[in-house]
């Protein structure tokens, strides 16, 4: 299977995972719950859905938290604080530098990052309103400063946590993000 069919069968299980409703009963915040996300997302796709990885791995250059510390890390950062949008914030962060599996670690934290902001604020990204060169820029950036995330984050927060297009074309940016484009 190609990653292209791979991520076309992931977004189909993301939309399905919305659709249904089964997102709201997922954790917020945990490393649990995150799990619970890419399991949903990847089960039948990689055979490490919902695991969290035991190999080092990088991306550009830039070397994502080491898997002898990845537990403790994981540990620490669900401990973090998450009321407002910068605690928020610094916490999806730090959830990006330690990187839990081996694949599809944007896929699954935009979604855990939503649902973040969703209990604590009544507010979701509209994924829609930021373009993938801004966003992984300031994603590259952000284990050394967060404020070009934040700014990027904040002007594109809506109130529409249950509106369908603003959800589903959310989840076709996401997917965009990592290179999927529908053939």
């Amino acid at each position: 299977m190609t990653q292209n069919e791979i991520d076309r069968l992931s977004i189909e299980k993301a939309k399905a995972l919305f659709a249904s409703g089964k997102v709201y009963e997922i954790e917020v915040g945990t490393t649990a719950g995150l799990q619970a996300i890419h399991r949903a997302l990847f089960d039948g796709l990689y055979p490490f859905a919902g695991e969290i990885r035991k190999l080092n791995i990088s991306k550009g250059g830039f070397r994502f938290a080491n898997s002898l510390y990845l537990i403790p890390a994981l540990e620490a950062i669900e401990k973090m604080p998450e009321t407002t949008f910068e605690e928020i914030i610094a916490k999806y962060v730090e959830m990006n530098i330690a990187h839990p599996f081996m694949e599809g670690n944007g896929r699954a934290t935009r979604i855990w990052l939503d649902m973040m902001l969703r209990r604590a604020l009544d507010k979701v990204v509209d994924w829609r309103q930021i373009t993938r060169e801004a966003y992984m820029q300031a994603m590259e950036r952000s284990p050394i400063n967060d404020l070009e995330l934040r700014f990027l984050l904040q002007n594109a927060l809506t109130a529409g946590t249950d509106d369908r297009d603003i959800i589903f074309h959310g989840l076709d940016q996401s997917y965009y993000y990592e290179g999927y484009e529908p053939e």
